[in-house]
């Protein structure tokens, strides 16, 4: 089970969504890249999680609830406050990054009893972050424009005033990939926003290729293979349990 919400104000431009998650008995977990940061209480410690370059296998612990923001994409560099080139796709201890406030921030969610008092304590850990944080507007502009099918890394460099080299720079310090690897993440995450539709008969693998930028079904075939380990067909039974043709 799994349940997302708006974050409060003061944050609200850098974390594009609160969410909590009831887990139960421990379990692996598959995360999918998605660009994004989330920082995570799992009920024992808090951490970054960061997928950009493939899937993230993690062994969730048993826990009644766990809650998470989910950065931004475009902000992961400046919040953390190093380059996310530096981090490999897993659960950083956040330790590590933030010190003490990170440790004052586990203690007081270790007393939580709630899944919304855990929020709101994260809450207020980002937006004294946000204090001594300078973003990088560029990144964030970046990041959305890639987000449309038919863009073109030369072209958003243009529009945003700097080099294709420059461009990539501030990329891969605030997300840990390059546009081109970015824009390979954010057309498979349209992908994964229309298995339902191809689940429910309502659509083929085929259009949904089409529809969300692929060449064809086989260069979503060899995409998906490459950022979640499994085929189109299997994540689509995955959904349903159908036996469903890659």
């Amino acid at each position: 089970m799994y349940r997302e919400a708006r974050p409060v104000a003061k944050v609200a431009g850098v974390v594009e969504s609160a969410w909590t998650g009831w887990v139960g008995c421990s379990r692996p977990l598959r995360v999918f890249p998605d660009g994004c940061v989330d920082l995570v209480w799992d009920g024992r410690a808090l951490a970054a999680v960061t997928t950009v370059r493939g899937v993230l296998r993690h062994d969730l612990p048993s826990a009644e609830w766990t809650v998470g923001l989910r950065l931004r994409c475009g902000v992961g560099g400046a919040v953390l406050g190093l380059p996310m080139t530096d981090l490999t796709a897993e659960a950083t201890p956040l330790r590590d990054l933030w010190a003490g406030s990170a440790g004052r921030a586990e203690s007081r969610l270790a007393e939580c009893g709630k899944p919304d008092e855990a929020r709101s304590v994260l809450e207020e850990l980002v937006a004294e972050r946000l204090r001594d944080v300078e973003l990088d507007g560029l990144s964030i502009a970046a990041a959305r424009a890639l987000r449309s099918p038919g863009a073109r890394t030369d072209r958003v460099a243009a529009e945003l005033g700097v080099s294709e080299r420059g461009l990539r720079r501030h990329v891969r310090h605030e997300i840990g990939g390059g546009p081109k690897e970015l824009q390979r993440v954010l057309r498979f995450r349209r992908f994964l926003d229309r298995v339902e539709a191809v689940a429910r008969d309502h659509s083929s693998l085929a259009d949904v290729a089409a529809e969300v930028g692929y060449a064809d079904q086989s260069h979503l075939g060899r995409e998906c293979r490459r950022l979640s380990d499994a085929s189109p067909g299997a994540l689509v039974r995955s959904w349903t349990g159908r036996n469903v043709p890659d």
